[in-house]
């Protein structure tokens, strides 16, 4: 799953251990999320979306969303 996750660390300054110990998760799991070889759980994305302060989707692509949002919107009947 591709993500921002590298970058957003990158930006406060933390390095991999900073960030797993305020996920409370190991460092190589971390690294295994930065180098998209691992796709976050519901709760850790949830928790590392709390700690970014953003949205799980302005941190982790959808992949199961459209590229196009407008044809996500339900189209009336009739």
């Amino acid at each position: 799953m591709k993500n921002r996750l590298k970058v957003l660390r990158a930006e406060r300054g933390w390095t991999q251990e900073d960030l797993s110990k305020q996920l409370g998760v190991s460092r190589q799991a971390v690294n295994a999320l930065e180098t998209e070889k691992h796709s976050p759980s519901l709760d850790l994305a949830y928790r590392i979306s709390a700690l970014f302060d953003l949205s799980t989707e302005q941190i982790f692509e959808n992949e199961h969303r459209s590229q196009d949002s407008s044809k996500d919107i339900a189209q009336p009947i009739g």
